[in-house]
């Protein structure tokens, strides 16, 4: 007898004996294929640089009556590193690099800094701190080779399509790695220029977004391509989590209103006028 499905006990017995309703069979809702897009990082990129520079035009810039307190010229340099940091980083995601491995790679980013740091600033670090970069170093390359051996065992079994699928994720390992450097040299940077002009947080947050804006008509076409895509995608409904509390208030506010409600049809008043009594029909 195969489980969930009763068969008939007997054929000589009634029909409701023998035999009863099949359960209803459980079916996955289906999915389309663009729910998933990995190169949407592009026009998630340009919004959060759109807004930003928006928001820092209106409260730090002043409408653009207030002077950077940092030479534009030096804002031109982080500007670039920051905006090839950002789409190198948004690409590696096209490579056979998954989302894990992409945000597990770039908390290297103290490996990084670390050896920037000594190489550029001639920095010496305590021994704790380089055991603890060490740790990190083995965990970072632990996951990567997992994800390796992953891309390779998803690949087809044909041996070309499984070199060029390592060969992409390898790219895109370079892709990371060198985003990673990158960032490390920005920030040293950014460093150099807070010791020597001060330290202006707000206005280095703006124009590091404001100013490459313009970089973003290069990727127009992707951008466009995933607003198209957002756009005809299926819509999901909106599960809203309440708290404890809140689910006994709107649960007691609902047995009040019909309480409510039933009194009235009733014809029983729960605020009487001063001096009077309830009252109910006779």
């Amino acid at each position: 007898m195969s489980q969930g499905i009763w068969q008939p006990l007997d054929a000589g017995k009634g029909e409701k004996e023998g035999f009863s309703p099949k359960p209803p069979e459980v079916t996955q809702p289906h999915r389309p294929p663009d729910w998933k897009h990995p190169g949407c990082g592009n026009i998630v990129t340009f919004a959060q640089f759109l807004f930003i520079a928006v928001e820092g035009f209106l409260f730090e810039a002043d409408l653009g009556r207030k002077h950077p307190a940092i030479p534009i010229r030096y804002y031109a340099i982080m500007v670039t590193m920051f905006f090839t940091v950002s789409v190198v980083n948004n690409y590696a995601l096209n490579l056979n690099i998954a989302m894990p491995l992409h945000m597990i790679f770039r908390s290297g980013s103290l490996i990084a800094n670390m050896i920037l740091g000594i190489i550029i600033l001639k920095k010496r670090y305590s021994v704790f701190k380089y055991t603890s970069i060490a740790l990190v170093s083995v965990g970072i390359f632990i996951c990567t080779f997992m994800s390796a051996k992953q891309v390779t065992s998803q690949s087809s079994s044909g041996e070309n399509d499984g070199f060029q699928a390592f060969a992409w994720w390898f790219l895109g390992i370079g892709a990371l790695t060198f985003a990673l450097l990158m960032s490390a040299r920005m920030g040293i940077f950014q460093e150099t220029l807070y010791k020597q002009f001060g330290k202006h947080s707000k206005e280095a947050l703006f124009y590091n977004h404001a100013l490459p804006l313009p970089g973003f008509i290069f990727l127009a076409s992707d951008i466009y391509d995933h607003a198209v895509l957002f756009n005809n995608s299926v819509c999901r409904p909106l599960t809203v989590v309440a708290s404890p509390v809140a689910e006994h208030r709107l649960r007691m506010r609902r047995l009040s209103g019909h309480g409510l409600r039933a009194q009235l049809l009733r014809g029983t008043w729960d605020l009487p006028g001063p001096g009077h009594e309830p009252m109910s029909p006779a």
